[in-house]
């Protein structure tokens, strides 16, 4: 089931999508990408990770262009939200829409630096 255009997820902010990548850090690839590319197997399990854990890891083996599109397919096949790429690696986020269920809670905006002391 996709979301309708009233019920899509806002933009992560550039906050966000660091949090989620410093969140990501220690997280191990769930889903693989290989030769078949992006295909319904593909969608349905990165769809069932995210139902799983919200924040995930996905392995795109493919050349960085392939890569590339391969990681927008996957974030508008599981309405989900790209919050960064590192080499052959995509982190993808969507928030349970049980909210007793969700695990991660997004900073709403950028934390002011502390001022110096002086």
């Amino acid at each position: 089931m996709t979301a309708s255009a009233d019920q899509a997820p806002a933009r992560l902010t550039g906050t966000q999508r660091k949090y989620l990548r410093g969140l990501a850090h220690s997280l191990a690839p769930v889903v693989h990408v290989g030769k078949g590319g992006v295909n319904d197997a593909v969608v349905a399990a990165t769809r069932r990770a995210l139902d799983d854990h919200e924040l995930i890891k996905v392995k795109i083996a493919a050349l960085r262009d392939d890569r590339e599109r391969m990681a927008a397919e996957i974030e508008r096949g599981c309405d989900a939200q790209l919050a960064g790429t590192i080499g052959t690696i995509a982190i993808l986020y969507r928030a349970n829409p049980d909210p007793l269920k969700r695990h991660i809670v997004l900073p709403e905006r950028a934390i002011p630096a502390p001022e110096a002391a002086g």
